[in-house]
């Protein structure tokens, strides 16, 4: 392998980012004697908890020493002062192009990112051909951006966590777990309207796993009305706590993670991280579709809950369309019991 130091590009957003740690770490750990720096947004460089020994997370300060054009410039210096000899793209922004197109002149070699953006928009027109087909996944895309600067991405990941990294100690005022105790998570909110599920239908969720004395529920979110709202629900239903808000970091909330039986989730950041800390998610799908290719790292396709059968999804990429129908269906008609049932699957098989 000719490098000895290659930079990685992922700027935004969460989930996208969450969703590079199990092929770069992959790529690090299999390749021990070359140097990797991923450079990612400030805000979202502490999602790398226990990196490889040879991966370094650059925070990019975008609205401070790199931002805007002399910005980019600038990192381009200080990349260069590291000795990068590659670059792996796994953005394909107007950013990284730029930086990649100084290094690119100066003769590195770099990979992008092929979004595959003409298949996604044929996956989410009103008139697409049926059956849709599933895409390549944001997993399979990475890897064949590493692939093309030679590098072979074995696929070992299971978590962040493992024999010689530990979940940290739980935050103060949560009790151990219990012998036969079941920990599950909720995390009813996304960033868009079109892949939030009726937050009435979550409560009673919510409402029904708190019935079961051998559960112990944990809601996430953000914070502001999401913290007050989920606040609202631990407090009007016993077994459950809300950790909204709480800004635990993400060590701490991955941590979490890894303690708990499962997670119920929307097509959202919480699962992708659930996925990192290796927790199986029940992930609820309105708008958006598995097929665009962000299901989480080793999911399985039996825990995905959605309308298979309405013709009009997936409508959109990202969940950031309105509904052109004006009603919603695939969130409306999607029954709670669906969800009820496959949390009740999973608990029945930890108890076997």
């Amino acid at each position: 392998m000719p490098y000895r130091h290659v930079a990685v590009f992922r700027f935004s957003a969460l989930g996208d980012v969450a969703m590079t740690v199990p092929v770069v770490y992959e790529v690090c750990r299999a390749y021990p004697g070359i140097r990797f720096t991923l450079f990612t947004k400030k805000t979202v460089a502490p999602l790398f908890v226990y990196p490889p020994d040879n991966l370094t997370v650059f925070p990019v300060d975008t609205k401070g020493r790199y931002r805007g054009f002399a910005g980019l410039w600038r990192l381009y210096r200080d990349m260069k002062s590291q000795g990068i000899d590659a670059i792996a793209d796994l953005h394909n922004v107007l950013r990284t192009r730029v930086v990649g197109f100084f290094f690119a002149i100066s003769g590195v070699k770099r990979a992008i990112l092929d979004k595959g953006r003409v298949a996604k928009r044929r996956l989410v027109a009103r008139k697409k051909p049926l059956p849709i087909q599933p895409l390549p996944t944001s997993f399979d895309r990475y890897r064949q951006v590493f692939a093309r600067l030679g590098f072979e991405t074995p696929k070992t990941f299971r978590s962040v966590f493992d024999d010689r990294h530990f979940p940290l100690p739980l935050p103060e005022g949560i009790e151990s777990r219990r012998e036969g105790e079941f920990w599950i998570g909720v995390a009813p909110f996304a960033k868009h309207e079109g892949k939030i599920y009726p937050l009435d239908r979550s409560e009673s969720l919510v409402a029904r796993l708190s019935q079961r004395e051998d559960c112990r529920v944990f809601l996430m979110g953000g914070g502001g009305e999401e913290a007050d709202l989920l606040g609202g629900w631990a407090e009007k239903y016993p077994r459950v706590v809300s950790l909204a808000g709480k800004r635990l970091g993400f060590a701490v909330e991955l941590s979490m993670m890894s303690r708990m039986t499962l997670v119920v989730s929307m097509d959202s950041a919480n699962m992708h991280l659930a996925s990192m800390a290796g927790t199986p998610v029940v992930s609820v799908w309105g708008q958006t579709h598995p097929y665009a290719g962000f299901l989480g790292w080793r999911q399985s396709k039996e825990n995905i809950i959605q309308l298979s059968d309405l013709s009009c999804r997936p409508c959109s990429i990202f969940g950031n369309k309105p509904c052109y129908r004006g009603d919603y269906a695939c969130m409306q008609e999607l029954s709670v019991e669906r969800i009820w049932n496959r949390v009740e699957e999973i608990l029945r098989r930890e108890k076997k």
